[in-house]
């Protein structure tokens, strides 16, 4: 719709710039007229004749030059001083048809009717206010000029004849500026149906994204940071099955007044997709985000929805994740998808709870040597590269991380194990790099040659890690986490006890994450119930027995579990 308005608004400007353009070639056409004849009438040339021509073709054709561009030109439609930018050009254009009018006669001209050029033009561009205001200018203009010019006329015969004139020009400025006036709202309309969300009267998805797109490149331009947060309400899908989308819409409604409420003049609300919604904020730092959102969770948490009581946590609240650009994202899709891995935190790690994006990378160069800091950038830049080409791998990795920091803790693991295994889970699919994105992306099940392809990322991958000397110590994991307990997987058919104990961990992470997410081949992915379910009919044969139990004891001991 935005398209349609810069096109549209494009197409009027041309037309004014013409108009205008042939009113100055017509101004320049009467100053001719009457600067070169003589007081008898004839015309009479001098030899100043070629200077003068000069001089006045070239201030004439400057003049045109500058109109056209203030009229033309996109950086000056899209300045924020539009208005006075096009009120300095009306004031100009009015000098131009006084002079035009006091040359030509005087109130005897017979030209008086050049405002309507500008009258035309500015009720077009401007709309009826505009275009009223210098109609009336214009009438003061040519009416002062009948009773300074013929004071004495017992009958102002010129005056009464100009009052016609005047309203000429009202009578062309209303009716075309109202006009205008109903087409805009008429758009407004239109773009509001296009834009808006019909239920909560927030900017619907398609909108967000092209808001995002907006922002991302004005805070490029200009060097500002770009917050992005993602509001999801907690236990929707219990609150629906208990009362009825009826009910549901309502709740709806209602976090979209929470969140219009909390917005600034500048900020963008939207709602991303079902019970989940979003807020653009340009030009804020991640304090700046995360106390906005804190206030957002608070208000909500705060205000009465009817039967919130029967929630599981006795009130309907919401979880929110908080992502900013550039600094946790370097573009667009990067910041999408931080904000939506904030936000999986915040619903995993208890709910109603506001989360910033941290990147495991972070960590990692903590720990890591000096020496290989670089080897590090290099390999945050094949893990962007993968997540551009498969966008499920992005989020399954950083809820693989997830998964295996609670698995660490609840097995009592060591720091030093711990770092490994997060570390390993980070990395776990880096060999990706080297798979072609039509094969990532598919959406059909691979071949028996595709599928021999993506079997060769584990082993891509170790060696992508293995010159990074203060990293070897995660290559068993990526190595390793597609190895089966019963000596089926690959790519060593290891078994048992000899496949790495911190892979066999991953491994069961890796597999739950993605039997619960949508793959690129299909859209069907089972609930949190339904994979456990599989990972038991599993154990002792695709994952070790002992630790399959302790994650699925993690997986229903979390609030999350009953949700999905």
């Amino acid at each position: 719709m935005s398209k349609i308005r810069s096109n549209k608004q494009k197409q009027i400007n041309d037309i004014v710039s013409v108009v205008k353009l042939c009113s100055l070639l017509f101004s320049g056409f009467v100053f001719f007229k009457y600067y070169f004849k003589g007081s008898s009438g004839e015309y009479g040339f001098n030899y100043l004749f070629s200077i003068n021509l000069i001089v006045i073709l070239t201030l004439l054709l400057s003049v045109i030059y500058l109109m056209w561009s203030f009229t033309t030109i996109k950086k000056f439609q899209d300045h924020r001083y539009i208005n006075i930018i096009q009120n300095f050009e009306n004031f100009v254009f009015i000098l131009i048809f006084i002079g035009i009018v006091l040359i030509s006669g005087k109130n005897l001209s017979q030209y008086k009717f050049v405002f309507l050029f500008i009258i035309l033009t500015s009720s077009i561009q401007s709309g009826m206010k505009q275009g009223m205001s210098i109609s009336i200018i214009s009438s003061a203009v040519i009416l002062a000029i009948d009773m300074i010019y013929a004071p004495g006329a017992s009958v102002n015969q010129y005056f009464e004849n100009d009052l016609i004139l005047s309203g000429v020009f009202l009578l062309t400025a209303w009716p075309l500026g109202f006009y205008v006036k109903i087409e805009k709202e008429h758009i407004e309309k239109l773009e509001g149906i296009v834009n808006i969300d019909g239920l909560t009267e927030v900017f619907n998805h398609r909108y967000f994204h092209e808001a995002m797109k907006e922002k991302i490149s004005i805070g490029e331009q200009a060097g500002s940071p770009v917050a992005l947060v993602f509001i999801d309400i907690d236990y929707f899908k219990y609150y629906n099955d208990l009362y009825g989308h009826l009910m549901g819409d309502e709740v709806l409604k209602k976090i979209g007044a929470i969140l219009k409420r909390n917005a600034r003049s500048g900020d963008i609300v939207a709602r991303y997709g079902g019970e989940e919604f979003a807020v653009i904020m340009p030009d804020t730092q991640e304090e700046e985000a995360l106390a906005a959102a804190e206030r957002i969770r608070l208000e909500i948490e705060r205000e009465y929805f009817d039967g919130e009581e029967n929630q599981p946590n006795g009130k309907l609240t919401a979880s929110i994740g908080i992502s900013v650009y550039p600094d946790k994202a370097k573009n667009y899709l990067e910041l999408i998808n931080s904000a939506d891995d904030a936000l999986y935190r915040a619903k995993f790690f208890n709910k109603n709870r506001v989360e910033a994006y941290t990147s495991i990378l972070d960590d990692l160069k903590k720990d890591i040597d000096e020496e290989h800091i670089d080897l590090v950038t290099s390999i945050k830049t094949l893990i962007s590269v993968i997540n551009a080409k498969d966008r499920y791998t992005y989020s399954h990795v950083e809820r693989v991380v997830i998964y295996c920091r609670l698995m660490a803790d609840k097995l009592g693991m060591c720091e030093e194990d711990k770092k490994k295994l997060i570390f390993g889970a980070y990395m776990h699919d880096i060999g990706k790099i080297n798979i072609a994105r039509e094969i990532l992306n598919k959406r059909m099940p691979p071949t028996n040659e595709e599928w021999e392809v993506l079997k060769q990322h584990p082993s891509n991958g170790a060696e992508i890690i293995e010159p990074v000397e203060s990293l070897r110590v995660i290559v068993p994991l990526i190595l390793h986490h597609h190895e089966r307990y019963d000596g089926k997987g690959y790519p060593a058919g290891l078994s048992g006890e000899d496949i790495p104990y911190l892979a066999r961990v991953l491994t069961v992470a890796d597999s739950f994450d993605a039997m619960t997410s949508k793959r690129s081949y299909t859209n069907v992915r089972k609930t949190y119930k339904e994979a456990v379910i599989e990972l038991r009919a599993c154990a002792g044969s695709q994952f070790d027995p002992s630790l399959t139990e302790t994650f699925i004891e993690l997986i229903e001991s979390n609030d999350g579990f009953s949700e999905y």
